[in-house]
């Protein structure tokens, strides 16, 4: 891992690019630099001086032997390669380059910005840009930006890919004394990225939480792997940009269309401990909640007010959130009315009435705080007569340092607030005008707590055959066919997904024979790669009898000869028949994602799977708890768990399906999407009764795939499936 220490602890920073001249980068980096606790050094060969600076032709001109730490650059794009390789002999480590004009300029940019980063590698160069705002820290000093203002100090520290965001954010950061430590535009990361500063930041005493605004991240798995380490200790907030809509007209498969690219990134965040914000305004609150704030024991919490109407919004809040009200206990409600006059009933929500004075919420805060059913305090309060709200900011404070909890308050009022505020920041505790936003940080601090005591569970492999999966694969692909249909079933048993009994037919004899070998009417299903929906042009006839076999599958194939006369025709599928009725219809597909390789997906299936959308992903590996929770987390779930008196289904075969589909897709990255619908679930286990993929030839089993690395599995002491089939022993 890099040090990057030196890009926030400099001692000595150089400006190339430095001038005089008005409205220039250079001289707005300068000017924003005259606070610097160190020194500022000049460097431009057109001018002597710098607002009485001694100014220096290069960087090799610069009197030695101090050293310069850090060098920013604002010198036209033409010239950077240039000067960052200057920079470089000269032993500078550290360089953050503002200049823009590189890969998002167009080609020659991007031939310009494959020169800077050579460069930088070259003389081991830790360089924030090109085509970025610049880097700040508070503690040293260090505006090193072209931007106005500077953030108040505190704890958090931010990474942006977008220079906008940083520029805003300085400005709402001020405004609403919200405390910064380090700042980073990251520009195009030509050499560092998201992934560093979270990396290095973790590292950092005075970094209580990472606030990151994210539009893309170009290595998933090393994003995953770093913030799944940082967010046990450090918490990492992220607002992510560029959400899309999930549905995409190319996709082969209900998988394909139904996971885009926001939710790789969700499962992700969630995989790796990383609290997602929705808004800007989100992003801010849940950062300052985890900077100040211990996380709750458990998720049940008090209000406690002195007006109805916000006890009731708060009250709506935590119905929406998932978090819970206390039941104060009966020593709780004993001591409550030892304290509170009657005839205050003492509930949760607690209103403490509006005639309220400061001693009285003291007291009533006192017994709340304490109850050992409580996990966290909303506050809530109006301006009244009886009540100062800086008295009240006091108490609240004192009541936070005496109990190991989180309390947050909305106290809602006018400029009367401005001095609580100020109080209720010296102990940590973040005020909102709105209870909702109080309600939503206390769960992000829930959330973060799941996450932070969660370890990562080592992905387990199982003994499977992957060589007769890569032969079905590499046969299709020699076909010259991207789609795979119930014509490779097989690949499912070389997994130990179970399958109906049965087998692909070339011929009307060979379904005969087929059929013959099970009891009872079987299923005809037409396997072509030309035929996405078979069902929609006759290509699956159900409940056949053995007798019926071969005039059905002349039918099914002349169906399918009259749909489409060039189509690619396989023969017939024909297999035992499985009653859906008997379970639940679900779906367990994949499909491989740019960033993070493949993403997982576990719903509710059947004809109806895009209809409802009902479904939960993962970025494989995927480890037995997450496929657990792929289970619980769908709305369908109670339909698994036996809803209406059905007898339950058996939720740890759907586990070890969705494992093992995991496992398939990383084996064989060629495949970039799956779908297994309708998956049956039944208490007796499960059967995959359809199937489909698409398949990328740059990616044949046997080379190497050019956009997914295998991800890292452990050997299962358990082999092969201990899965029940509700199909028919093959």
């Amino acid at each position: 891992m890099r040090d990057l220490s030196g890009l926030f602890e400099p001692d000595r920073v150089a400006v190339v690019g430095a001038t005089e001249r008005p409205g220039s980068v250079g001289r707005a980096l300068f000017e924003n630099l005259a606070d610097f606790d160190g020194d500022v050094v000049p460097v431009n060969p057109s001018r002597d001086s710098v607002f009485g600076h001694a100014c220096y032709a290069s960087i090799g001109d610069v009197p030695r032997p101090a050293t310069v730490d850090l060098a920013v650059v604002a010198v036209p794009a033409a010239t950077v390669v240039d000067a960052v390789g200057q920079l470089g002999e000269a032993g500078v480590e550290n360089v953050v380059v503002v200049t823009a004009g590189f890969r998002e300029a167009g080609e020659r940019g991007g031939r310009l910005e494959r020169d800077l980063r050579e460069t930088a590698l070259t003389h081991d160069i830790n360089l924030v840009g090109p085509n970025c705002v610049g880097i700040i820290s508070t503690p040293a000093g260090l505006n090193a930006t072209f931007l106005r203002g500077t953030p108040p100090a505190g704890s958090i520290s931010l990474l942006s890919q977008s220079g906008a965001f940083i520029a805003a954010a300085i400005g709402w950061a001020a405004r609403n004394d919200v405390g910064l430590k380090d700042v980073v535009s990251l520009g195009n990361e030509a050499v560092l990225d998201e992934t560093d500063f979270i990396a290095e930041w973790a590292a950092d005493p005075e970094t209580d939480v990472v606030l990151a605004y994210l539009e893309d991240v170009d290595d998933g798995r090393r994003f995953i792997e770093t913030a799944r380490s940082v967010s046990a200790e450090t918490p990492i907030v992220a607002l992510k940009a560029g959400r899309t809509d999930a549905g995409g007209a190319a996709a082969a498969s209900h998988t394909g269309a139904m996971a885009g690219s926001d939710e790789a990134y969700q499962a992700a965040f969630a995989q790796s401990g990383v609290v997602r914000a929705m808004d800007v305004e989100s992003a801010f609150d849940f950062a300052r909640a985890l900077t100040g704030l211990p996380v709750p024991d458990h998720d049940d919490v008090a209000i406690v007010t002195n007006g109805g109407g916000p006890g009731v919004l708060a009250t709506d809040a935590v119905g929406d959130s998932r978090l819970s009200l206390a039941d104060f206990d009966a020593s709780t409600r004993e001591a409550l009315a030892d304290v509170l006059p009657t005839p205050i009933a003492a509930a949760n929500p607690l209103d403490v009435r509006g005639d309220a004075d400061v001693d009285r919420f003291r007291e009533a805060l006192d017994v709340v705080a304490a109850a050992d059913e409580v996990g966290g305090v909303i506050v809530l309060c109006v301006p009244t007569g009886p009540l100062a709200f800086d008295d009240l900011g006091a108490v609240i404070g004192g009541v936070r340092s005496r109990v190991d909890k989180p309390v947050v308050t909305a106290l809602m009022g006018g400029a009367e607030v401005a001095a609580a505020e100020s109080v209720l920041g010296s102990h940590g505790v973040p005020n909102y005008f709105d209870p909702a936003r109080a309600v939503e940080s206390l769960a992000v601090l829930a959330d973060y707590r799941d996450g932070a005591v969660r370890e990562h569970a080592a992905t387990t492999a199982f003994d499977v055959d992957t060589e007769r999966a890569e032969r079905i694969v590499i046969r299709a692909l020699d076909r010259g066919v991207d789609h795979l249909g119930v014509e490779a079933m097989e690949l499912l048993d070389a997994y130990g997904i179970p399958t109906p009994a049965g087998g692909l037919a070339e011929s009307e004899e060979g379904a005969a024979r087929i059929a013959a070998s099970i009891e009872g009417p079987v299923v005809l299903k037409l396997a072509s790669p030309d035929v996405v929906h078979k069902s929609d042009v006759g290509g699956v006839e159900v409940g056949v009898p053995t007798e019926d076999v071969r005039e059905t599958y002349r039918a099914i194939v002349e169906r399918a000869r009259d749909h489409d006369p060039d189509a690619t025709v396989l023969g017939v599928r024909v297999e035992a028949t499985v009653t859906p009725a008997a379970g639940v219809e679900t779906i367990v597909g994949a499909k491989r994602d740019p960033q993070f390789g493949h993403l997982v997906m576990f719903g509710l299936g059947g004809i109806f799977v895009q209809v409802f959308e009902d479904a939960a992903f993962r970025v494989a590996p995927v480890s037995e708890r997450d496929a657990r929770e792929m289970t619980r987390e769908i709305q369908a779930a109670p339909m698994l768990r036996g809803a209406r008196g059905r007898e339950p289904a058996d939720v740890d075969a759907v586990v070890e399906t969705i494992r093992r589909v995991s496992q398939l897709v990383s084996d064989l990255p060629a495949i970039t999407e799956l779908d297994i619908n309708p998956l049956v679930v039944s208490p007796e286990g499960v059967c995959a009764l359809d199937f489909r993929a698409r398949l990328d030839a740059a990616a044949r089993p046997g080379d190497d795939c050019p956009n997914s690395d295998p991800p890292e599995y452990y050997s299962d002491s358990s082999s092969g499936s201990n899965m029940s089939s509700i199909a028919q022993s093959k």
